[in-house]
């Protein structure tokens, strides 16, 4: 279970000194509820959805029609660099390009900020600086480390959802990875208080040797091949397997793959994975030499791969789709003068993820009210959260405006985004988030951008283990 935690005056956001207030009504011909459209009126009360009726052409705040009233977007896997890499994001504008692209909440990783939240102390600084920023709430994952197995449970205890671990070098010196044994390690320490384990997978004994590679896509790709991520996911699946713990599969980018995930998933290993939008709508061949915004790891892969992520999709076998938004600076992305080797890897797609996937969606035949599952209530369950990704009372009133069939083109300068780049950088997209609320509160408009802050922080529950009498107890 996770609480949503309230601090200072976030409860009434401001911006500019003018006090927001939340709607009281919202009505629209097209409501996702409970996966289909209908007609509605959604009634808020106190941030929460208090009601659902017919629709009410005089309701306080009333939908176009050509645009649907959708639940946020939650996002499991969001860089926001903050404390220590603010110049490569951070809360006020992440948070804010999260609101843009139709994401009311959002899961930040443990690194890449400085200190990383691998301690109870650094989770206190991350806290410390995300206070007043907030435009979307906000919860937190920690991280595992070969300095910190043994004591997951006190990370557990300040309230992240879960840790991450990395089975290959994860590009920050501060946060090492794991070897099979710690692996092992984590997910049997894990299992004792049902935390869950997400894991970078990509196994480096199929992985070159850093360095220079030039500025042909190609020779990155073939520096991290398939066999990497297979290798590294069926370590996973092992070691889940004899503890019995939770493991999630972050940024699945081969397809190829998916068979030992499904496998897995039928035999009751208790395994999650998730993939990105730039692995279902980007592909290899058209990556211009030099790119260094197209760079992440595991590598945007060809068109006949993507084919079989979408399958994975549509079969059940991927979870969530999510942006790993992973953003740095130009002079990192564009470091080594177009050398793929020495570029920094991630790619920013917080504020595109909805309309990139939904134009790749739709070219397929895919209906809209089967994606959004994927990117609501299916990154929800991975971070542990009931009751987000919909519109049902009792409900955060977390509510987006979208516009499926608008048309825009991306401008890489005109996203919120600290460093203005993306890989969709004059792509012509459908679908424009025309307005966003948190907690009933219109927190940004499409032509206005961010008219308030009205995040909160989630914060998981203490463990059972906490509970316990002490000196004793079986654990």
């Amino acid at each position: 279970m996770l609480v949503w935690v309230t601090r200072g005056k976030s409860a009434r956001p401001s911006v500019g000194g003018m006090t927001q207030v939340s709607v009281s009504s919202i009505a629209a011909p097209r409501v996702f509820l409970d996966g289909e459209f209908a007609p509605a009126t959604v009634d808020v009360d106190g941030g929460v959805v208090s009601g659902i009726r017919p629709f009410d052409a005089d309701a306080a705040h009333v939908v176009p029609d050509d645009a649907v009233l959708i639940p946020g977007l939650v996002d499991s896997h969001v860089h926001l660099d903050e404390p220590g890499r603010t110049e490569w994001e951070g809360f006020l504008t992440g948070t804010a390009a999260a609101a843009a692209g139709g994401v009311t909440t959002l899961f930040d990783m443990p690194l890449n900020s400085v200190p990383v939240t691998t301690t109870v102390e650094a989770l206190a600084d991350k806290r410390a600086a995300a206070q007043g920023k907030l435009a979307v709430d906000v919860g937190y994952w920690g991280g595992a480390v070969p300095e910190n197995l043994g004591t997951l449970v006190e990370l557990a205890d300040v309230g992240v959802v879960g840790v991450k671990c990395f089975l290959s070098p994860s590009g920050i010196d501060e946060f090492g990875h794991l070897d099979a044994a710690q692996l092992e390690a984590a997910l049997a320490e894990l299992a004792v208080f049902d935390g869950l384990l997400i894991v970078h997978a990509e196994d480096p004994a199929h992985l070159h040797a850093d360095g220079p590679l030039g500025p042909h896509y190609a020779d990155f790709l073939a520096s991290r091949p398939p066999a990497s991520e297979e290798a590294a996911i069926i370590a996973v699946i092992d070691a889940a397997r004899r503890t019995g713990a939770r493991a999630h599969i972050v940024h699945v980018s081969d397809g190829t793959a998916l068979d030992a995930v499904r496998a897995a998933k039928a035999e009751g290993v208790r395994l999650t994975v998730e993939t990105c939008p730039h692995y279902l709508t980007l592909h290899a061949e058209d990556v211009p030499d030099g790119a260094g915004a197209f760079k992440c790891c595991p590598p945007i892969r060809d068109a006949a791969n993507q084919d079989l992520l979408w399958a994975g999709l549509l079969d059940g076998t991927i979870d969530a789709v999510v942006s790993d938004h992973s953003p740095s600076t130009r002079a990192l992305k564009e470091q080594g003068g177009g050398d793929f080797g020495l570029a920094w890897g991630g790619i920013a797609g917080l504020q595109t993820g909805l309309s990139a996937v939904w134009t790749a969606a739709r070219a397929r035949g895919i209906r809209l009210e089967d994606l959004l599952p994927l990117m609501t209530t299916g990154p929800a369950r991975i971070a542990g959260v009931d009751g987000l990704g919909v519109i049902r009372p009792g409900a955060p009133a977390h509510l987006v405006v979208f516009r499926p069939d608008a048309g825009w083109t991306v401008d890489a300068e005109r996203l919120e985004y600290r460093n203005k780049l993306s890989p969709w950088h004059g792509q012509r997209l459908f679908g424009v988030v025309a307005e966003t609320l948190v907690h009933g509160v219109p927190v940004w408009r499409d032509g206005e951008g961010v008219l308030a802050r009205a995040g909160r922080e989630i914060l998981a529950e203490p463990t059972a283990l906490t509970a316990l009498p002490a000196g004793g107890g079986d654990r």
